[in-house]
């Protein structure tokens, strides 16, 4: 679950993330992202598009779940003062976490969201406990 602090929650903040922000697109999502140059207090907030084209009333919010967890998990991986949007496009449906995941991460990537920290931790949780 996002903490309230990280959560997009007015229609005017979701618009001004998807008309000046960059976007980058994949199969399954669409992620907007406004970084400010010198940010305020306020930390990184995130919000989500899903809309009915993505399926019925269970399915949308299954996705919206799957990628508000996605989202918390690397909030701290993302340049403070950042506010992202995540639009779920309709394969997102079908798709599972890990798929989504590596959208997101793919997409963060392209837009030069993801830090250092986060790409090498995710190569050395393959490698297990040293023994």
């Amino acid at each position: 679950m996002l903490p309230p602090a990280a959560r997009l929650r007015r229609s005017e903040d979701f618009r001004e993330v998807m008309r000046r922000g960059s976007r980058a697109g994949r199969r399954r999502l669409v992620v907007h992202a406004l970084v400010v140059p010198d940010p305020p207090a306020s930390s990184t907030r995130a919000g989500f598009v899903v809309s009915k084209a993505v399926g019925n009333s269970v399915v949308r919010h299954r996705v919206s779940r799957r990628l508000r967890h996605l989202v918390a998990a690397r909030l701290g991986t993302v340049p403070p003062g950042s506010s992202l949007v995540v639009r779920a496009l309709p394969p997102a449906a079908t798709a599972s976490s890990a798929e989504l995941g590596a959208d997101l991460d793919a997409a963060l990537r392209r837009l030069g969201l993801l830090t250092e920290r986060r790409k090498a931790g995710s190569d050395n949780d393959e490698d297990g406990p040293a023994v």
